[in-house]
């Protein structure tokens, strides 16, 4: 069994959200639930008494009740969900007007800004009344290239208090990035920045922004919020108005909150894109709304009291994640820029300053953070923070220590993951339970999560398919331009029937902690043996000498072997002693099957715009197959250097 690296005091397990949740429903079902294992398994055995239980607990805000919280369980895809309410999700994040701090916004080389409840209501309202003069209307989409700044959410919030249909893109997205997802929603109205800071350097999103509302013929407005400059020069941009001179100027404006069915759509969200035209994913309101609570307010424990930033652009599901926390009335920080400008302590300081009580970010960060030696805890005052959550890749048993050891040792680590799929996660934190070293703590309640073998049998205590067997709300309701669901089916469902196929690799352990091994379509496959690539990257990240690295399997000789790329960090030249060092290590924490059959020095390794690794691309250069959609990358430019290599025609 891994490492217990923290477990709360009892106290402080009676003082959490979940705590109390279990109290709620012992005392509403006549149940003597005790931890989190039995009300996980209460939560999945009893779906719907559970989401019944989450709707009141969270106090979601409706003008008319449900009358049925799911109407079949057998159903997926396609189970509806709080049949007959309605409601507004713009209006929950709302709930609260008074005078404590709604956001936090920190921009790179710029001071803290802040805006409270009251003056976000406000803010809204001034954004919605134009809106609603233009005659947007419920399921009219509107969509931000924006960066992750308040304007976003006042525009989101604006747009879906209407009943708009709200998507959006960071405006490090080129134009082609854009316009493959903007392009197949048909928007009304764009929001977008002048531009945006990175580095320290001004980078100017206003061609962009000319050429997305020349392409896209359904555009109507663009309403330009100042960032980079005071005034700037939007006379090229065609239906352009800035935001001062398009929000109403009228004082004490109510906003008209539409009352709408919990099916209405209100996100669209999108796939990588790698393997052609990204996938437009709709998600219903009162699903989102429902499930980020459950996460924020169960499993993240926050309430009014909490300051919790997300590392995450508005390009990213993080994003969307993030400010929901502003229906449990906490305060919500946003960044907007690198992460080490001007160095590597930007966030830290800013934890300090802000007081956070939960740090969001990814592994990766953790990571070059570790390969950097920064020592968080030791320079700076995080006595309010009391948790740190991680996703966007597995977190090593490396880089659990590392937080405990360099940040802070009373905190508990939440890995989570999940997906944009279902705009949450699968897998997250208790703040009941203790962290283990290397694992994600818990299956999120309510989701029916297991590991099938390739037979479709479940098993724990080895690896298997991440799947989720029954419905859960947050699931999409359908697929943009997909009338018969064929794209949603093929997505998930044709790999075993009538279950959620996500495709990680996961392992469930007799406590329930979980393990993530990669994505189950780059699982490497020498000798007939499945490897996930995260027990091969989980070794390099002690290796100072390497800065970044990906790993895939070639068809070689009727097998599979194993390549691994590597960018050498400043300074350092990959050896054949070096190979050396890496090979042995790897046969030793791994196992001997583990071991690349060639590693080969790249100058840059390929990621899609929400940052995750494309081992699926490099194989496909090796092979010789194109690379269909190059714009779904952050830098498609990578990909030339993996293009006939020598050392891969060779032993």
């Amino acid at each position: 069994m891994s490492k217990i690296l923290w477990q709360p005091t009892e106290e402080q397990i009676k003082q959490t959200n979940m705590y109390r949740f279990i109290q709620y429903v012992n005392e509403r079902y006549g149940l003597e639930l005790s931890d989190y294992q039995s009300l996980y398994q209460w939560s999945i055995e009893k779906i719907p008494d559970f989401w019944a239980s989450m709707w009141d607990f969270a106090d979601i805000i409706h003008s008319r009740p449900y009358e049925q919280v799911v109407d079949d369980l057998s159903k997926m895809p396609g189970a509806k969900w709080f049949s007959g309410a309605r409601l507004n999700f713009a209006e929950n994040f709302l709930r609260y007007r008074d005078d404590r701090c709604a956001i936090i916004f920190k921009g790179e080389d710029l001071p803290a800004s802040r805006m409270t409840y009251a003056q976000l209501y406000d803010e809204v309202a001034r954004v919605a009344e134009p809106l609603k003069s233009l005659g947007i209307q419920p399921g009219d989409r509107v969509v931000g290239y924006m960066p992750n700044m308040p304007q976003t959410i006042i525009a989101m919030l604006a747009a879906t208090s209407l009943g708009a249909t709200w998507s959006s893109c960071s405006p490090d997205f080129g134009f082609k990035g854009v316009m493959d997802r903007f392009g197949q929603i048909a928007p009304r109205v764009l929001f977008a920045a002048d531009g945006y800071f990175f580095k320290g350097k001004r980078i100017d999103s206003l061609d962009r922004v000319a050429d997305i509302a020349k392409e896209i013929p359904s555009i109507e407005k663009v309403v330009i919020v100042p960032y980079t400059l005071d005034t700037p020069d939007i006379s090229k941009i065609d239906k352009a108005v800035l935001i001062d001179e398009f929000k109403s100027q009228e004082d004490g404006l109510s906003i008209e909150f539409r009352q709408l069915p919990p099916d209405h759509p209100l996100y669209i969200m999108y796939s990588s894109g790698t393997t052609g035209l990204p996938k437009c994913m709709v998600h219903g309101s009162a699903g989102i709304l429902i499930n980020q609570l459950k996460e924020h307010i169960l499993h993240t424990d926050v309430g009014r009291d909490d300051v919790i930033f997300y590392f995450t652009t508005c390009g990213w599901m993080m994003w969307n994640w993030l400010i929901c926390a502003l229906a449990t009335g906490a305060t919500v920080v946003l960044y907007d820029g690198n992460p080490f400008y001007p160095d590597e302590k930007i966030l830290w300081r800013m934890a300090q300053d802000e007081k956070l009580t939960v740090f969001g970010t990814s592994a990766g960060y953790i990571s070059a953070l570790r390969n950097a030696g920064v020592r968080p805890g030791d320079k700076f005052d995080l006595t309010p923070l009391r948790a740190l959550l991680s996703t966007g890749s597995p977190l090593s048993e490396e880089g659990f220590e590392y937080v405990y050891e360099a940040i802070k040792k009373d905190l508990q680590l939440a890995s989570i993951s999940g997906g944009t799929d279902i705009n949450g996660c699968f897998f997250l934190g208790n703040p009941m339970g203790p962290v283990y070293s290397g694992e994600l703590q818990v299956r999120g309640l309510g989701m029916k999560v297991e590991a099938f073998t390739d037979e479709g049998k479940p098993v724990f205590n080895e690896q298997g398919e991440l799947v989720c067997t029954a419905p859960i709300p947050s699931m999409p309701i359908y697929f943009w331009d997909d009338p018969d669901d064929l794209k949603y089916y093929h997505a998930y469902f044709d790999i075993f029937p009538g279950v959620w196929r996500h495709g990680d690799y996961i392992e469930i352990n007799d406590h329930g902690g979980v393990k993530i091994y990669g994505r189950s379509d780059t699982t490497l496959n020498p000798g007939g043996v499945r490897i996930g690539t995260a027990e091969i990257y989980r070794q390099l990240e002690g290796l100072y000498e390497i800065e970044d690295s990906i790993v895939l399997g070639q068809e070689w000789k009727n097998d599979v072997r194993i390549i691994l790329f590597v960018k050498m960090a400043k300074g350092y030249e990959l050896t054949d002693e070096f190979r050396k060092k890496i090979k042995s290590l790897i046969r030793k924490e791994a196992s001997p099957r583990h071991v690349p059959a060639k590693i080969i020095e790249v100058p840059d390794i390929p990621y899609t715009l929400n940052m995750k690794k494309v081992e699926s691309a490099v194989r496909k250069v090796i092979k010789n197959q194109e690379v269909r959609n190059r714009d779904a990358l952050k830098n498609p430019e990578a990909l030339d250097y993996y293009a006939n290599l020598p050392e891969l025609q060779s032993d």
